[in-house]
C-alpha cells in the first residue's frame, strides 16, 4: 500500500508555490525591502515632526499625507494600469516615490525641512505608492499560474505585514542612532532593488482585443463595470466596513497603551508588533482556510472574531491579554482582507482588473481613514 504524497509549502497548492517562479520571487523579495523602507520612513517622519512642532494634528497628518493619495488617485491609477504596460507604470510610479524620498533625505540633511515641506514630500511618496499599487497587484496574475494566484496574494499580504511588524522597530533604532535623516535615506535606498527588478522584468505584453481608451472614458467604464457587478460591489462594501473596524485598532493603540495598560513607547511597540505578527499568521493560513470553509463562512467568522478581539482590547488592563487579543485581531483582519482581494482578482476580467483592484485599494484605505478618525 503506497503512502499518499507528502504536501509541502512548495507543492502546487502550497503557500510558497508562487516563489518557485523567478519573476514573482524577485519582485516579492524586493517589495518586502520596499515595504520595510516605507515603514522606516513613517517612523522617521513622525519623529521629525515631533521635533519641529508640538501640534498633535500635524504629527497625525504625517500618516494622512502617506495614505490620502490612495483614496484620491486609486481609480485613475487603476485605469492607467489597464490602459498601458503595467511594468512601465510601476517603474514610473516607483521613480516618483524614489524622487520624493531622495529629496526629503537631502533637504533633511541640509536642515531645510519644515512641517509643510515634510508633509508635502510624504504626499509625493504616498502618491507614487498609490500609482504603483494597482499596476503591481494587477500584474501578479502575469507572474504566476492562475492556480497559485491565491497563494501569491497571500504572500504579498505577508510581505506587507512582515514589514509592519518589524519596520517600526528598525526605524526606531535607525532614528535613535542616526536621526530622522538616516530613516529617509534608508527608505530611498530600499526603493532601488524593486525598481531594478521591474526594469529587468521582460513582461509579455498581450495586445488588447479592445480599442484603446481615453483616461476619462476608462475611469467611467471602470466605475460603470463595478456599479453593475454585484459580486465586486459587495466585496468592496465589505472591504470598506472591515477597514473601518480595523482602522480603529491602530489609531487608538497609543491611547490603549497609555490609558489602559499604563505603558510607554516600548509597550506600544510590542502591541503594534503583536497585531502585525497576527497578520502574518493569518496570511500563512489563507490556503487552509479556503480549503476548509466557503468564502462566506470565512468572512462571517472573521468579522465575529474580530469584534470579540476588539472588545477584549477595549476592556483589558493586562498587556499579555491585550497582546493576545491583538494577535487574534491581526490574524482575522489579514484573512478577511486577503479573501476580499482574492475575490476581486478572480471576479474581474483582465480588461478592468486594474480598476477593480484600485477600487479595492481605495475601499480599504478609505475604511482605515474613516475608522481612524
Amino acid at each position: 500500500m503506497t503512502e499518499p504524497p507528502k504536501r509541502t509549502l512548495f507543492a502546487a497548492d502550497g503557500l510558497a508555490a508562487p516563489l518557485r517562479h523567478a519573476v514573482f520571487r524577485r519582485i516579492w523579495v524586493a517589495s518586502l525591502l520596499s515595504n520595510l523602507g516605507l515603514m522606516i520612513q513613517s517612523v522617521g517622519a513622525a519623529w521629525a515632526m515631533t521635533q519641529m512642532t508640538a501640534s498633535a494634528d500635524k504629527v497625525a497628518l504625517v500618516q494622512t499625507a502617506l495614505m490620502l493619495p490612495i483614496m484620491l488617485i486609486s481609480m485613475p491609477a487603476g485605469a492607467i494600469a489597464d490602459m498601458y504596460d503595467r511594468r512601465i507604470i510601476a517603474v514610473i510610479s516607483l521613480s516618483i516615490a524614489l524622487t520624493g524620498a531622495t529629496a526629503l533625505a537631502v533637504l533633511s540633511w541640509l536642515g531645510a525641512v519644515t512641517p509643510e515641506i515634510l508633509l508635502a514630500f510624504c504626499f509625493v511618496v504616498g502618491s507614487g505608492n498609490a500609482l504603483f499599487g494597482p499596476s503591481w497587484q494587477a500584474s501578479v496574475s502575469e507572474q504566476v499560474p492562475i492556480e497559485t494566484l491565491p497563494s501569491a496574494v497571500a504572500l504579498n499580504g505577508i510581505s506587507y505585514n512582515i514589514a509592519r511588524s518589524f519596520g517600526p522597530a528598525i526605524g526606531g533604532i535607525i532614528v535613535a542612532a542616526a536621526g530622522a535623516v538616516a530613516a529617509f535615506v534608508a527608505n530611498a535606498v530600499l526603493y532601488v532593488p524593486l525598481l531594478v527588478v521591474l526594469v529587468l522584468w521582460r513582461r509579455i505584453n498581450e495586445p488588447s482585443r479592445l480599442p484603446p481608451e481615453q483616461l476619462r472614458r476608462a475611469i467611467i467604464s471602470g466605475v460603470r463595470y463595478i456599479s453593475n457587478s454585484p459580486p465586486v460591489r459587495i466585496v468592496l462594501a465589505r472591504t470598506l466596513v472591515t477597514g473601518i473596524a480595523g482602522g480603529s485598532i491602530s489609531a487608538l493603540m497609543p491611547l490603549v497603551t497609555r490609558d489602559l495598560l499604563h505603558g510607554g513607547a516600548q509597550t506600544y511597540g510590542i502591541m503594534l508588533g503583536a497585531f502585525g505578527m497576527g497578520a502574518v499568521i493569518g496570511a500563512l493560513n489563507i490556503g487552509e482556510v479556503r480549503k476548509r470553509f466557503s468564502g462566506e463562512t470565512s468572512i462571517r467568522a472573521c468579522a465575529l472574531i474580530m469584534g470579540v478581539a476588539i472588545a477584549v482590547v477595549a476592556v483589558s488592563h493586562e498587556p499579555v491579554i491585550t497582546a493576545a487579543a491583538l494577535v487574534v485581531a491581526g490574524s482575522v483582519w489579514m484573512l478577511a482582507v486577503a479573501l476580499f482581494n482574492i475575490g476581486v482578482q478572480l471576479s474581474a476580467p483582465r480588461w478592468v482588473a486594474g480598476r477593480s483592484l484600485a477600487a479595492f485599494q481605495a475601499s480599504i484605505a478609505g475604511g482605515i481613514a474613516i475608522g481612524s478618525w
